[in-house]
């Protein structure tokens, strides 16, 4: 057996420490293991931290602790390995990251990072004064989270229920998508990869507003008191106004600055109308000036609240075979097969008072010639006093009495029109037509109790039905002609998801702005835009 002598001893020992690990201290004196190999960090996979580690950082970063649960979880699957260094250097998603946490204002937020001196002097390559290259992983990791958590979660579940928004909140798990972003950090450039695809558009009319709030061209159109409807062939200084602003938002090529109500100007008037869903006509109501005049900063709001909305749907929406979307702003529904639009419908919705569920569900039933049981809180609230009034009124409007409840008897004037489309739900909300067509052509179609109402139900029905031979037009056109119920279970049930969106871009890039109908806009703002106290 051999003697092993001190120097060979001591030599292992050195050899032993260069190898695995020695002690740091970083520039507040505080000693951290770090693990190196020849006095170099390998790669990703060394033994960096661990928990004391991880819980000696969070009582030195007091404001990081409310996300230090969702930090251990990165590092606990990961064996406690380091995240942001490969070959002595940080990765390239670490430098992603860091440049993405200067620019969130161009994600319609604005995060406040705890320490974000310390992240400033990671990446400064002037600083004297770095975090240990332990502080550095798990400062990192932390403003993974964070960025993570406004950016692609936006407000928890329970926030986004108290806005009245009912469809289910997409499921993030940040330690899953880390790996993902790891070895491709250009998902976050890719748009439609992470997000719902409504989110980039917007995001692209975020900058464009932003632009005209920069340049200051967005200037208060002056009106006459009384104010006196605007008309073609007209001249006033405030259609010279109407004509600057119509070419700032796009809706003119080219600003004349003419005072004259021209064809040039009625041409960008009606794309204006069309594009904010007012009816379709020449004329320039006190309305239109009042939404012209909204403040720009107003407008970029607007962009921003629904760019958080857009964070809560799961970007595989748009992936669905076919599905239904319908806008309660816009008072419209979009119906989308294999990637393309099939149908484009009116709908008129819940009043305030009863308003129409934000909510998804599925499309199970198509049922034509359809009895309406009448709800009794219509019968209560509505009926009773004609009823006593008028001996015959039940019989002038088809209603019989079965079991205890009033029904509407199929037939054109019955109040769900021809056909409706059923989705279950708790609220007992489903879609149908309507005999009462001329309400579609009001702006603000707020007068159902809280059901669908359709212009183009029959449409709908045809659309859905294409894959079923047996159901020939003139089949459905006797279905829907018919004095008894007929119901068609679907074999494949359709997704429907009913929205809140006050503003939208369709792919040609033109931004829409709707109505806020049930003030949904203001709730969402106090919680996003807090008022701060001086």
């Amino acid at each position: 057996m051999k003697t092993l002598y001190p120097s060979a001893i001591i030599l292992g020992l050195c050899f032993f420490v260069s190898s695995f690990g020695r002690y740091e201290k970083n520039d507040l004196n505080e000693i951290k293991t770090v693990t190196y190999y020849n006095g170099q960090i390998t790669n990703g996979n060394d033994r960096l931290v661990d928990k004391e580690v991880l819980n000696d950082f969070f009582e030195r970063y007091p404001d990081f602790k409310k996300y230090q649960n969702d930090v251990v979880l990165l590092y606990k699957n990961r064996s406690y390995g380091t995240i942001w260094y490969d070959r002595n250097k940080i990765t390239e998603f670490g430098n992603l990251l860091y440049q993405k946490l200067k620019v969130t204002d161009e994600e319609g937020i604005q995060i406040t990072i705890p320490y974000e001196n310390a992240i400033d002097q990671i990446f400064d390559k002037k600083s004297k004064q770095k975090p240990s290259i332990t502080d550095t992983d798990i400062l990192l990791s932390t403003a993974y989270i964070i960025y993570m958590s406004n950016v692609y979660g936006g407000l928890d579940e329970a926030a986004v229920k108290k806005t009245g928004w009912l469809l289910p909140k997409k499921k993030i798990s940040y330690d899953t998508l880390l790996d993902s972003l790891i070895s491709k950090p250009t998902l976050l450039e890719v748009n439609g990869e992470l997000l719902f695809d409504q989110y980039y558009k917007l995001q692209e009319a975020l900058k464009k507003y932003r632009k005209i709030e920069q340049d200051n061209t967005w200037q208060p159109i002056i009106t006459d008191i009384p104010y006196k409807d605007l008309r073609p062939d007209a001249t006033s200084a405030t259609i010279g106004q109407v004509r600057t602003r119509l070419f700032v938002m796009g809706d003119l090529k080219r600003d004349s600055e003419s005072n004259f109500y021209d064809q040039e100007l009625m041409d960008g008037v009606m794309k204006y109308k069309l594009r904010n869903g007012f009816k379709p006509n020449y004329i320039i109501s006190e309305v239109h000036i009042k939404e012209m005049n909204i403040p720009i900063t107003d407008k970029i709001k607007t962009l921003m609240v629904n760019m958080e909305r857009c964070r809560w749907i799961s970007p595989n929406l748009v992936k669905d075979k076919e599905y239904i979307m319908v806008n309660i702003p816009s008072f419209e529904l979009i119906y989308v097969r294999n990637g393309k639009v099939e149908l484009l419908s009116k709908v008129f919705v819940g009043t305030v008072l009863t308003k129409t569920t934000i909510f998804s569900g599925s499309i199970d039933k198509i049922v034509f010639s359809p009895y309406w049981t009448i709800p009794q809180s219509i019968v209560e609230n509505e009926l009773k006093s004609k009823i006593a009034s008028d001996k015959n009124y039940l019989a002038d409007h088809n209603i019989e009495m079965v079991n205890g409840q009033l029904r509407q008897k199929p037939g054109p004037s019955n109040s769900l029109g021809l056909v409706k489309f059923i989705f279950p739900n708790s609220d007992d909300i489903y879609m149908h037509d309507t005999p009462s067509k001329t309400l579609f052509d009001f702006e603000k179609r707020t007068f159902s109790h809280g059901c669908i109402n359709m212009s183009k139900a029959k449409e709908l029905a045809v659309a859905m039905l294409k894959d079923y031979p047996e159901w020939t037009q003139e089949r459905i056109d006797k279905a829907m002609d018919g004095t008894e119920e007929i119901t068609f279970k679907l074999p494949s049930k359709v997704p429907i998801y009913i929205c809140y969106f006050t503003a939208w871009v369709k792919d040609s890039g033109e931004v829409s702005f709707f109505q806020d109908v049930y003030d949904q806009d203001a709730d969402l703002d106090k919680i996003l835009f807090p008022l701060v106290e001086i």
